[in-house]
């Protein structure tokens, strides 16, 4: 049986965040929106020159896509390998602008911290009837809004982890900021004068490293003084160059025979087990001190890029009683499935309403946020939790807890789980009889679906997921 109308506050207007709205409008309940980009989408626009490795047909939300073919909306090719831009211009954007969602959307407006309406953190009593208060800016200055239930789709794009070891900034990282970039800076693209003819050193050991060491050397082919470092802080060069021809992704099968192809050949340097111990200004440049193999060397950069992934932002969540695993700083019954000590690429069951609850009845956190510092996530996981918290909060209980996921194989990843079915956040469907989320001899169920954690890919377009 259905509950009485409530007003839910939603917090980012990305892929899940708007996701979560249409669910909810469907289910019969309010809606506010929080977003604090000009427009939807905002954060994939930063990073709308990279492209997914997935379809358009396994990047969209099926009660988002219901709204907007009421406008007549022309899905994109399905088989065709979107962009961020893409993305947020063709999907959400249109989305955004439907009838339903137009006017419950607050742009420019940053939320600035939740609570529960005059109850702190340590105050207990009738605190399950106590409504959120959501405190937020934009142009008109500093307001608060009433809610019933919170869903917190903000992501992690803003909050890049630091070059430290050890989870905090270098010595000097700080002070030289105007010189580091993080993320995945659009160097052959919109920024090549500011990497054009430059010496790059690129830390990180993932594939959006790799995808921004591979555009680097296309603009040094223009640029022949443009220089790359590429510094693994880890040892796992060839874990991380994939399955090559293998590789049931195929674009990223791609990307890893590219890297390796531009190592051979000395193309640019690289370094593993790195450890950056300072920074500091040496004559107009970075000098760099690294230590490797237990050595201390300083290298001459003019910039730095740091692709060591991101973790959510947890400041403005202070007065909720969250419940968060202290390692991963996801929600504690999900983390132990997308723990990176022990998921190479982050094996996880279906999951919704039961793994995402708090301690504060009716707060959520949802999206890539939800995964805390693990780096792998899907779009289509993130669908499937917000409709399944949307039923909760619509008091269809039963809907709430039957969740389901199918996703496609792909060749390189790996788990200590073992022995049922199960789904990866890279994006694979572990049949009963496979032990591991990799099974190389498994049969595709469906091509590569989409993955949040992007990066640009040489020389297909396409994006890497672990």
């Amino acid at each position: 049986m259905k509950t009485h109308k409530k007003h839910v506050a939603i917090i980012g207007a990305g892929p899940v965040g708007i996701a979560a709205a249409a669910h909810l409008l469907a289910q019969g309940q309010a809606v506010t929106v929080f977003e604090k980009s000009p427009t939807a989408g905002g954060a994939m626009l930063e990073w709308g020159h990279v492209g997914l490795f997935s379809p358009w047909k396994y990047t969209t939300d099926k009660a988002v896509v219901e709204l907007l073919k009421k406008m007549g909306w022309a899905q994109p090719n399905p088989e065709a390998l979107p962009t961020g831009r893409d993305i947020a211009l063709q999907y959400l954007v249109p989305a955004a602008n439907t009838p339903e969602l137009r006017d419950v959307i607050q742009y420019n407006t940053e939320v600035l911290a939740i609570s529960k309406d005059r109850h702190s953190k340590h105050t207990s009593t009738e605190r399950d009837e106590a409504d959120f208060v959501i405190h937020y800016k934009n142009e008109q200055g500093s307001h608060s809004l009433h809610a019933q239930a919170v869903i917190d789709a903000s992501g992690t794009w803003s909050s890049p982890n630091p070059i430290g070891l050890d989870g905090l900034p270098v010595p000097g990282e700080t002070e030289n900021k105007a010189s580091i970039a993080y993320g995945i800076p659009d160097v052959a693209g919109t920024l090549t004068d500011e990497y054009a003819g430059k010496k790059t050193l690129v830390i990180g050991a993932g594939h959006s490293a790799i995808n921004i060491a591979l555009d680097l050397l296309k603009l040094q082919q223009v640029s022949p003084e443009t220089y790359i470092v590429w510094g693994l802080r880890k040892n796992n060069i060839e874990k991380l160059l994939g399955g090559g021809i293998n590789d049931e992704l195929l674009a990223r099968g791609e990307l890893g025979m590219a890297a390796k192809k531009a190592i051979d050949t000395g193309a640019l340097d690289v370094f593993t087990d790195m450890q950056v111990k300072r920074i500091a200004q040496a004559g107009g440049s970075l000098g760099v001190t690294l230590l490797i193999d237990g050595e201390e060397t300083i290298v001459q950069v003019d910039k730095i890029i740091v692709a060591t992934g991101f973790r959510p932002d947890l400041q403005m969540l202070r007065e909720v009683r969250l419940n968060i695993d202290h390692i991963v700083e996801a929600p504690s019954a999900l983390a132990p499935l997308i723990d990176p000590n022990h998921h190479s690429c982050g094996t996880v069951k279906p999951h919704g309403v039961e793994e995402l609850s708090h301690h504060d009845k009716g707060f959520y956190i949802v999206g890539m946020k939800s995964y805390g510092r693990a780096p792998t996530f899907l779009m289509l996981t993130g669908y499937e939790q917000v409709r399944s918290i949307a039923a909760e909060i619509a008091g269809d209980h039963e809907a709430a807890r039957q969740v389901e996921l199918e996703l496609p194989q792909t060749g390189v990843c790996s788990s200590s789980n073992a022995g049922k079915k199960q789904v990866s956040a890279c994006g694979t469907t572990v049949k009963q009889e496979s032990t591991s989320c990799c099974a190389p001899t498994a049969t595709p169920e469906v091509t590569p679906s989409a993955s949040s954690c992007c990066a640009p890919i040489e020389p297909k377009g396409g994006s890497a997921c672990c």
